[in-house]
């Protein structure tokens, strides 16, 4: 597999005479893929089935002309003005119940079905055009899949449609009672059309009911995305992508991911490290211009299993963006070091966004190859000195991992509904251990809830999944190395109550969490040894053996040779701690990190990363600040 670059384009931003200088400049610079298309629905079709196709074609022979492979979007996550008029309850509606007007993008209800047959007809006559042109190497469907809080829309639509929803469900309003637990406070259903959606109650919404509008609204996604996709297999065998985003939830990727064929994100670390990632100012300052060494590997790693092993960058940060709270520049380096570090983790194309920098509109303050004067801005050297590398250096492969993390959607969805601490999340957790893994210098493998086979693993952690799956129960009770399950693992029903044997229940592990507590942030449960447990911390009763407890004595890993649970949240450094304990019982290899400096081994290298605003040094190698190294394996 060749590793490739592209960009992101948007010809109808652009006078058409400049199209073909753009074109010859992109190939140029060593980039193979242009992404075009996908907000441009109101250029296609500027009235209901006026179809203006002439620019689009043009565009497409120009840029393919010049040798550049097209991925062509779907419009559909910007409706034009007059989608409104002829479906004005097709407005996404806010917890708050206040629609969301037009004016931006995402302006849509997932649940609406009348616009859902015209995103289908309109990826359908997009395909019919396209379909077999031979510049059109990929299909992205629509753009970033709940962007600006856009999944759970609380509409009149999404009300009739999660009503439908649970009546297939449940069968019959009495099981749904049993399985809510509506005894409680008198909650009872008598009919389907005496159920609401889950916002604006008096005080705490039933855990259930809020638990089942998420999967609801996550099935609509789903959905939304298959109608598109079966249109375009009709015509096209081309590969179909969607663009995730960073630290998102609220939607279920692994149902999407298999209907597609490749798995993408859109990787902003600046933007990211400003609002998605928790951590100290210290650290935010630290890694201000370069990101979170850890962020961008988790997501490539998660959207690598998404893909079923094929995933790329759709867009890559260049420079300064624009919506963030506070929009940095970069360090010199950074976006050659991201490119790399999606290649060495398996990235088959890294596209940065944009090609030119818009001078106009909402984005016009987020940076490009180009500036706004055509002039070349930082990227572009740096994307260029990436296209010459990949040509010199072979095809790496992408190394097994001897690791694994468990990640789920529904449990993610399951804490929100149910958090029991206000700075628990499921995201965080899942991060938190995958953050230690990588400081210990290990590659790592992101499974799936229901993933049935282990075999290939030496050690597992499955932190905080709601209830585990039959496949992953098996597979975990057959399991011979060493599953670290918990916090929060396996602790509830699929229907958020308390489970009757306590669990975990996995055969082969005799522990139960007897009693849950949450602490502030000024509080923490002190380890025997040194460390804490901050924010979470589990009772555990059963009969096996404790290999670590609390100051009070208390177990806090607990379990066999093969299962074990842990029964708290470490902080960062005792989260080492027991990282290292197990991977020296396994004789897994680790390596003690300068902060800020990462690896990833591949098949045939290992790279360096040195996310750090200073240079450090690697076995001798003295690796600059943002800089990337890379040597073969012995």
């Amino acid at each position: 597999m060749k590793r490739t670059l592209g960009v992101c384009y948007y010809p109808e931003h652009w006078p058409e005479e400049i199209w073909a200088q753009d074109a010859a400049r992109m190939v140029d610079a060593g980039l193979s893929w242009v992404r075009i298309g996908e907000f441009a629905w109101q250029r296609m079709e500027p009235s209901p089935g006026e179809l203006h196709w002439d620019w689009l074609d043009r565009a497409i022979e120009t840029l393919g002309g010049a040798g550049l492979k097209i991925i062509l979007g779907t419009p559909t996550a910007t409706p034009p003005r007059w989608m409104l008029d002829k479906h004005p309850d097709m407005l996404p509606v806010d917890a708050q119940g206040r629609p969301r007007r037009f004016g931006s993008r995402r302006h849509y209800c997932f649940s609406h079905l009348g616009y859902r047959a015209e995103s289908r007809r309109i990826a359908r006559l997009m395909a019919e055009r396209y379909g077999s042109n031979k510049h059109i190497a990929a299909w992205q469907i629509d753009n970033e899949y709940a962007c600006h809080n856009t999944t759970r829309s609380y509409s009149d639509t999404a009300r009739t449609g999660f009503r439908d929803w649970l009546a297939q469900k449940y069968q019959s309003p009495g099981a749904l009672n049993r399985a809510w637990g509506n005894v409680f406070w008198s909650m009872d259903y008598d009919d389907w059309s005496q159920i609401d959606l889950p916002n604006l109650t008096v005080t705490e919404q039933n855990h259930p009911h809020v638990l089942d509008f998420a999967r609801y609204a996550s099935d609509q996604v789903v959905a939304f995305n298959r109608a598109q996709v079966d249109e375009i297999r009709k015509c096209s065998n081309a590969p179909i992508i969607h663009n995730y985003m960073g630290r998102e939830t609220s939607f279920d990727h692994w149902k999407v991911g298999a209907d597609l064929d490749v798995a993408s994100w859109d990787s902003y670390p600046l933007g990211f490290l400003s609002d998605r990632v928790e951590c100290t100012p210290e650290h935010k300052l630290k890694f201000l211009r370069q990101g979170d060494p850890d962020n961008q590997a988790f997501h490539h790693d998660l959207y690598r299993a998404v893909g079923r092993g094929r995933w790329w960058i759709m867009e890559q940060q260049p420079g300064p963006v624009n919506w963030a709270p506070y929009n940095p520049a970069p360090l010199p380096g950074m976006a050659r070091l991201w490119a790399w570090e999606a290649f060495a983790h398996g990235a088959e194309t890294v596209c940065y966004f944009r090609w030119r920098q818009a001078p106009f509109a909402q984005e016009q303050m987020h940076a490009g190859l180009l500036r706004p004067d055509s002039a070349a801005a930082p990227a572009l050297g740096e994307a260029q000195q990436v296209a010459k590398e990949i040509n010199n250096l072979p095809d790496v492969g992408t190394a097994k991992a001897r690791v694994a993390l468990v990640f789920d959607y529904q449990s993610a969805w399951a804490w929100e509904a149910q958090p029991q601490g206000a700075d628990f999340d499921m995201f965080r957790l899942a991060f938190a251990a995958y953050r230690a893994l990588r400081r210990a210098g290990l590659n790592i493998d992101i499974l799936p809830p229901d993933c049935a086979d282990l075999s290939p693993y030496k050690f597992v952690l499955a932190p905080g999944i709601m209830h585990l799956s039959d496949p992953l129960r098996a597979a975990l009770a057959a399991f011979d190395g060493i599953a670290l399950i918990g916090p929060r693992t396996d602790t509830k029903t699929e229907n958020l109550s308390i489970p009757t044997p306590l669990g975990p229940r996995i055969d082969g592990l005799d522990v139960s969490v007897v009693l849950t507590e949450s602490m502030p942030p000024d509080d923490q449960i002190k380890l025997e040894g040194g460390g804490c447990f901050l924010h979470w911390f589990e009772h555990l009763e059963g009969n096996e053996t404790a290999h670590l407890l609390t100051k009070s004595g208390q177990p806090a890993i607990m379990g066999g040779d093969n299962l074990r649970y842990l029964a708290g949240w470490p902080d960062d450094d005792t989260f080492d701690r027991i990282i290292g304990y197990h991977c020296d019982a396994l004789d897994l290899e680790t390596h003690a990190l300068p902060d800020g400096l990462r690896i990833r081994d591949t098949d045939t290298h290992r790279f360096v990363f040195n996310y750090a605003p200073k240079a450090q040094k690697w076995n001798g190698t003295k690796i600059p600040a943002a800089g990337v190294h890379w040597e073969p394996l012995p």
